[in-house]
């Protein structure tokens, strides 16, 4: 009798990779419309983005061929660019701006929509019309949203100031939300908050009702409490969709240009600026399109490394 020997461990059979590229090729007319569709969106604007970085464009828009290092900067070659912007002296502010504005923007809001999420879990009357009034910051415009809020801080004729100087707290002159950097930035944050609550709480609400009432009810019958029945039964099986949430959240906020750029776009200087605004600021008043790019490439890669980094610690994926 001949014994035929197993395949070794690791090594794919050729047949098998044969019917894999068939199965390919049979599969691609139906993937070539979200193949082209992440060529065109995703991989060309990066790869332009990358391109610009690497060449010396005019404020007036002239390619000027590969990039050189100017006067002041130091001798990076073709990565002068990037020469330009580490050696920027704002660079450090801007960096921990950008870090504290995620990290509180962020815990905040899973915070608190971890608290909403299981209070529209429970049976009260009006519980829908609470759900759907959640949905009304996601679903307005966030210029417009950020625009409200502002004006209401505004020191002058802001109504937040007229209120606090009503119950005696200011003076006759308003507080500067808007005028100084740390409580421009500090408000900024509040909107952001504001803004991102329906969409984790929604998510965090179907993790919530997923949770096998069965589960709930026998740790009750054990005696567990309230306080410990959320954190050792409901808070866990949250673990996929807290895990989305907090991930998603980070993308957006980090990449948040509007809020950012309506609350401390006026002030001077870069005491309040995040990689964002400070971008914009490149693009906008320098027009320097080459040193916006290249801040571009590092905002990109800080997002990239962040995400794996996550995605590699919390598993968002993994099975609880």
């Amino acid at each position: 009798m001949t014994i035929t020997p197993a395949p070794s461990q690791g090594k794919v059979p050729k047949q098998r990779r044969a019917l894999n590229g068939e199965s390919f090729l049979q599969a691609f007319p139906w993937l070539a419309p979200a193949i082209i569709l992440i060529l065109v969106v995703v991989v060309f604007p990066a790869g332009y983005m990358i391109f610009n970085s690497l060449r010396k464009i005019s404020q007036s828009g002239l390619d000027k061929g590969w990039a050189v290092p100017g006067k002041k900067d130091p001798d990076w070659g073709i990565f002068s660019n990037f020469g330009h912007i580490f050696t920027d002296p704002n660079l450090p502010r801007i960096l921990w701006n950008s870090l504290v504005w995620v990290v509180v923007v962020v815990a905040l809001t899973v915070v608190i929509s971890l608290v909403l999420a299981q209070f529209l879990s429970k049976p009260f009357p009006g519980r829908r019309l609470v759900r759907m009034a959640v949905v009304i910051p996601w679903a307005a415009s966030v210029v417009m949203t950020t625009t409200v809020f502002y004006y209401s801080l505004d020191p002058n004729y802001g109504p937040f100031n007229l209120l606090l100087e009503r119950f005696g707290l200011v003076g006759g002159e308003g507080i500067g939300f808007t005028k100084d950097p740390a409580l421009a930035l500090g408000a900024a944050m509040i909107v952001a908050v504001f803004v991102s609550l329906p969409f984790t709480i929604y998510t965090l609400l179907a993790g919530v009702q997923s949770v096998p009432a069965d589960t709930i009810e026998a740790a009750k019958m054990d005696g567990a409490g309230r306080l410990r029945t959320y954190f050792s039964v409901i808070l866990p099986q949250l673990r996929g969709s807290l895990a989305v949430a907090v991930l998603i959240n980070i993308i957006n906020v980090f990449n948040n240009l509007p809020i950012l750029r309506v609350m401390t776009g006026d002030l001077p200087g870069y005491e309040s600026d995040t990689l964002m605004t400070y971008i914009f600021k490149v693009m906008q008043d320098d027009q320097r399109i080459d040193w916006a790019s290249a801040l571009s490439v590092l905002n990109f890669a800080v997002v990239a490394v962040i995400v794996v980094i996550y995605v590699r610690v919390v598993k968002p994926l993994k099975e609880v």
